[in-house]
């Protein structure tokens, strides 16, 4: 994967490659990433997208959803397998699903159109400040006092933070930078509950996105990964590490993770958690 540009300023600008299949967008993003000092090549298409990565060797890679020639859950697919870069995706329709498949083929965030280009900016730049972190983080401690553990288990949850690792139940799960660092998030206050707010805030560098679902995505996706008994949900607030000796507490029979039965209703028949 090519290194974060902030580690290499003195040598170049940071590399994007923008594949978006609407050219006034397209212009757009480039113009302000090029106002930035950002070294931008663009694509139309999927195919074109593809070259344009194996190409350029960027920095972030900025996706549309919808493409001619092929999606952009299969560009994404064969960039990540080629050599794995930081993925920003844009989807004309604020779809769950497109946003969770985007996250399960290897995008690290997600944006819904219309949005700002002030906040594309933002949420690029916390991108590859994240992607630095996880590729440059200085060795973590042995668990001595004031160090953290370079291993955290929580019941049969072990997240390696050295090698940026994740297993439950002895099963590994591949978890994108993001998600890993969602995870370590909530694992370093189990039982805790988190506001939308703070996880931007901590994970995303990005505390001016009010009303963005980026949390609730990426939460679905440890689930569907890790187990969805995972992380609760507490509603209009936000999320908390669940430890697993607490899961069978009593009331919490048929609920899932959002404290939502198998029909979709909370206990009481509304429809959210309590």
């Amino acid at each position: 994967m090519s290194k974060p540009a902030e580690t290499e300023s003195a040598s170049r600008p940071t590399r994007v490659v923008v594949v978006e299949d609407e050219p006034t967008i397209t212009r757009a993003i480039a113009d302000r990433l090029t106002a930035e000092g950002w070294e931008v090549s663009t694509a139309l298409d999927g195919p074109s997208g593809v070259a344009a990565v194996r190409e350029a060797a960027p920095d972030v890679v900025v996706l549309d959803v919808m493409l001619p020639g092929f999606d952009g859950l299969e560009v994404c697919r064969r960039i990540q397998a080629e050599d794995p870069v930081p993925v920003l995706m844009l989807t004309a329709r604020d779809d769950e699903t497109d946003m969770l498949v985007g996250l399960g083929v290897g995008a690290d965030d997600y944006m819904t159109k219309p949005f700002s280009m002030r906040e594309l900016v933002a949420r690029l730049k916390a991108l590859l400040r994240r992607v630095r972190r996880a590729t440059s983080a200085p060795e973590v401690g042995t668990g001595g006092v004031g160090e953290a553990p370079a291993v955290l288990q929580l019941g049969d949850l072990v997240i390696d933070r050295a090698a940026h690792r994740v297993t439950r139940a002895g099963a590994p799960a591949h978890l994108t930078p993001t998600e890993f660092d969602l995870l370590l998030c909530l694992a370093n206050a189990p039982g805790t509950v988190l506001t939308r707010e703070q996880l931007l805030a901590d994970v995303w560098d990005w505390v001016d996105a009010t009303g963005t679902r980026t949390v609730d995505s990426h939460v679905k996706a440890l689930r569907r990964k890790l187990g969805a008994d995972l992380v609760r949900t507490v509603h209009g607030v936000g999320y908390a590490l669940e430890l697993p000796d607490d899961e069978d507490e009593p009331g919490s029979e048929g609920l899932g993770a959002d404290g939502l039965g198998a029909d979709g209703l909370g206990a009481d028949g509304s429809g959210r958690s309590s």
